[in-house]
């Protein structure tokens, strides 16, 4: 499958991977963290700017893809990213670092997103109001219920990476 100018395939060969898409993004236009040869450099004013408004995010999903996706759109946005494959890992990760923001897959092999919450709920409960969910479940009954039950924001795959940023904004912003 291909759309708008062959920049969203399905790729032959990711069996058992959650999803088997992959998907083309144009070069970046805008400043850059890093970049090849010394071409693509962030200036010093947009680094002073974005050292002066860091936070430490958890992002948490079992699709390597994914979890780049989203740690990269987030480091461009000037946020220190750490990642986890699944909600035990990111137990672990937040009993050893403080956070001011978790995105969660909900479905994950091992602890998924509801075992994460519910070990924060026990462990660190001061981070239940900056947790979100980032998922393309389409909500079987379990993951309904517990959704109503806690009132975790859900965004859902595929996203805007506008829709991303202000979530997380948003959290930043309760979490104060």
């Amino acid at each position: 499958m291909v759309a708008t100018g062959d920049d969203f395939r399905k790729e032959d060969g990711w069996e058992g991977f959650a999803s088997p898409w992959i998907l083309w993004l144009p070069e970046w236009p805008g400043p850059c963290l890093s970049g090849t040869g010394g071409t693509c450099r962030m200036s010093t004013e947009n680094a002073s700017a974005a050292r002066a408004r860091r936070n430490r995010i958890l992002v948490v999903d079992d699709e390597p893809l994914v979890t780049m996706l989203i740690a990269e759109a987030l480091a461009l946005e000037g946020h220190d990213v750490d990642t986890a494959r699944d909600g035990q890992e990111a137990l672990d990760k937040v009993s050893a670092c403080a956070y001011d923001a978790i995105l969660s897959d909900l479905r994950m092999p091992g602890l998924d997103g509801v075992g994460l919450y519910r070990g924060l709920d026990r462990e660190h409960p001061d981070l239940l109001r900056r947790i979100a969910f980032v998922s393309g479940t389409t909500q079987p009954v379990e993951y309904a219920s517990f959704l109503e039950e806690t009132g975790v924001s859900v965004l859902r795959k595929p996203f805007a990476i506008d829709d991303l940023q202000q979530l997380v904004q948003r959290l930043l912003q309760e979490g104060r």
